[in-house]
C-alpha cells in the first residue's frame, strides 16, 4: 500500500482503494459474486496470487469479510461488510463519469468472449426463459473466431467451452465488438441485426425472444444516457 502522508480523507481512501485491481474487485462483489473462482474468471489479467492479497488486505480494512461455508465441502465466500456495501455509490459515479468521458469504441485487446459469456450467465432474466431447457451457440467472429455455448433452464444456466452434446435450439453468429457495444448498453440487440453486425438462426419463437432473456449490463443506463447527451 502506497501511503501519502496526508491527513486527508481522500488521500487516506485512495490509500485503501488505489492499488490496482482493487474497486474491480469490490465491484464484482457488489454484483453478489462471492467466490474465489467466481471473482478470478470475471477479473482476467489477474493472477491467484495477487487476486488472494488483494482479498487480505480489503479484509484488513474491514471492507470485507471471509465466511467459511458449512456445506460439507471446504469452501468459502467473500462479502461486504457495511464499510464495503457503502462503496455502491462510489463505483455508480465512477460508471456514469466513465460512460461519459471514458467510454469509446473498444479496442481489440479488450474484447475478451470468456469474460462476455461469464457476465451473461451471471445476467440472465430466468423468470424469462421458456419452461424446457434452450441451448445456443455463440459464434463470436472478429480478430479470431471462438464459440461458445450456453444452457439456459430454470434451474442453471451454464457456459460451455466445448460442445455438450445436446440438440441446438439457437446459433448466433455475431460480431464480438458489436456483441460487447449491446451488452454494455452503446447500441441495442435491433440496431445490430439491422446493421446485419449478429444474425440468430433457429427456432423462430426463441430467436424472438432471446433478447428478453438477458439484464444486461449494469452500465447499460449510464451508457444510453451519456450517448444521449
Amino acid at each position: 500500500m502506497y501511503k501519502y502522508g496526508q491527513y486527508c480523507p481522500v488521500a487516506k481512501a485512495v490509500e485503501i482503494l488505489g492499488d490496482r485491481w482493487t474497486l474491480l474487485i469490490v465491484r464484482d462483489l457488489l454484483t453478489g459474486t462471492c467466490h474465489f473462482n467466481e471473482l478470478e474468471r470475471g477479473l482476467p489479467g489477474i493472477s491467484r496470487g495477487l487476486l488472494a492479497e488483494r482479498l487480505r488486505r480489503l479484509e484488513r480494512m474491514e471492507l470485507v469479510e471471509k465466511v467459511d461455508l458449512a456445506n460439507g465441502r471446504k469452501r468459502t465466500a467473500y462479502y461486504l461488510t457495511e464499510a464495503g456495501q457503502e462503496l455502491q455509490s462510489v463505483i455508480n459515479s465512477l460508471l456514469v463519469w466513465g460512460a461519459r468521458w471514458a467510454f469509446e469504441e473498444p479496442e481489440e485487446d479488450e474484447l475478451d468472449p470468456v469474460l462476455l459469456m461469464w457476465w451473461m450467465r451471471s445476467r440472465v432474466c430466468v423468470e424469462e426463459l421458456p419452461e424446457e431447457r434452450v441451448v445456443v451457440r455463440f459464434d463470436f467472429q472478429g480478430a479470431k473466431y471462438e464459440t461458445f455455448w450456453l444452457l439456459l433452464s430454470k434451474e442453471d444456466v451454464s457456459v460451455c467451452l466445448t460442445d455438450p452434446g445436446f440438440d441446438l435450439d439457437l446459433l448466433v453468429t455475431a460480431d464480438l465488438s458489436a456483441f460487447f457495444q449491446i451488452w454494455l448498453g452503446r447500441f441495442t440487440f435491433d440496431d445490430a441485426l439491422r446493421e446485419n453486425l449478429i444474425e440468430v438462426d433457429g427456432i423462430p419463437a426463441l430467436a424472438d425472444a432471446l433478447p428478453d432473456w438477458f439484464a444486461y449490463s449494469l452500465a447499460a443506463p449510464a451508457v444510453r444516457a451519456a450517448k444521449i447527451e
